[in-house]
């Protein structure tokens, strides 16, 4: 099911259904300006001159009752940094079979992470962004099923998330298509008064499409063109078994706010390397204020040295280990920010992050203030 049939399908569903439905519409927006503080570094989208474009978005959602269990939902998203063309986000429907057990199918948001639901909705958390060293999958929407259970153990309340589907396009600024097929996981989430935890476990098999530009096509057909047919096919993409692990919990007591989120991203037998994030984040809230820090750790691990197999043609062999080093990435972000909830329904942020490149030795730092409201 393409994005448009999906999009066009809830549409219909709230036209036709328009006389007999209960419509809600409502909205959110987020205006931020950020610029970097070093001339030569660009981070999160950010040069030395200021930015309100970058990372402000503007969304509406509509959801109608349908009768009978059956809801739609569509959300339309107009970001920034894709020049404010609205796009559908998310277009699904929605049934109801008991007071527990809900079924969705269309357009719908990964759980990859804690806050996957409230992913553009900036209001929803006390950061700017939230920490990209974890939040740094390049996509955030499937299309396929979802079947949500929620209910109550002892004093606990839990959510546990099925979902079956796929994707297919391309990640942000890359070129180059991916293709998810089987893209199939699970998600649980517990909460007890100022206590939640939080587990994830997805998969699917993993292909990409190269752009005839990209660096990794051109060495590919070098392979290829050497008669190195197996070495080409062991750097290839192509239905690779990619697994992504997240784990998470958070307290709210006392006013003493702390999130934390380990993840795991493992992309098979590729040239792709093992990707471990995490974060841990404190804060404190006094009447509208809550001030915060939040430490980020990335280590996407390659072994450089890992592909010594043409020893006969020791150049290609260097650029081959050279593309292993280049997905490589170590790094560490330290953010303190200040959220200030001047009206019930906008809060003004600043944010200032100090971004460590622990493999080029470079510190680059980013200020970035914004408004998040909902309506």
């Amino acid at each position: 099911m393409n994005k448009l049939s999906v999009a066009v399908a809830v549409c219909c569903a709230l036209a036709t259904n328009y006389v007999n439905a209960e419509v809600r519409i409502n909205g959110f927006a987020s205006i931020i300006g950020g610029k970097s503080l070093d001339s030569e570094q660009t981070i999160y989208g950010y040069d030395d001159d200021i930015s309100f474009k970058n990372e402000s978005v503007f969304a509406l959602q509509l959801s109608a009752d349908l009768q009978e269990k059956l809801t739609a939902t569509a959300q339309i998203v107009a970001r920034g940094d894709n020049d404010f063309d609205a796009d559908f986000e998310w277009a699904y429907l929605t049934y109801q079979l008991n007071d527990e057990i809900q079924i969705s199918a269309g357009k719908m948001r990964a759980p990859f992470y804690k806050y996957s639901d409230f992913l553009d909705v900036g209001y929803a958390y006390r950061w700017v962004r939230p920490p990209q060293s974890v939040y740094s999958i390049a996509f955030s929407t499937y299309e396929g099923l979802s079947l949500l259970y929620d209910t109550q153990m002892g004093d606990w309340d839990s959510s546990l998330q099925l979902i079956y589907g796929s994707f297919d396009g391309n990640l942000d600024g890359s070129a180059s298509k991916t293709i998810l097929n089987d893209f199939t996981g699970i998600n649980w989430s517990v909460t007890r008064d100022w206590f939640s935890a939080r587990v994830a476990y997805l998969q699917a098999e993993s292909s990409v499409e190269l752009s005839t530009d990209s660096s990794l096509y051109g060495l590919l057909a070098t392979l290829n063109e050497n008669g190195l047919v197996e070495q080409a096919k062991s750097l290839d993409i192509d239905e690779e078994d990619a697994r992504f692990y997240a784990l998470g919990f958070s307290i709210d007591y006392n006013d003493v706010l702390f999130d934390a989120e380990y993840t795991k991203l493992t992309q098979g037998d590729s040239l792709l390397p093992e990707e471990t994030q995490y974060y841990a984040s404190i804060g404190y809230r006094m009447d509208e204020i809550i001030v915060h820090f939040t430490y980020e750790d990335n280590d996407d691990a390659n072994d450089s040295s890992s592909y010594d197999q043409i020893p006969e043609i020791p150049a290609l062999n260097a650029a081959i280990n050279g593309s292993f080093d280049a997905f490589n990435a170590q790094d560490n972000v330290y953010t303190i920010g200040v959220r200030y909830d001047f009206h019930p329904s906008a809060a003004f942020k600043i944010d200032f992050s100090r971004y460590e490149n622990n493999i080029t030795d470079t510190e680059t730092d980013v200020v970035a203030v914004g408004v998040d409201l909902v309506f």
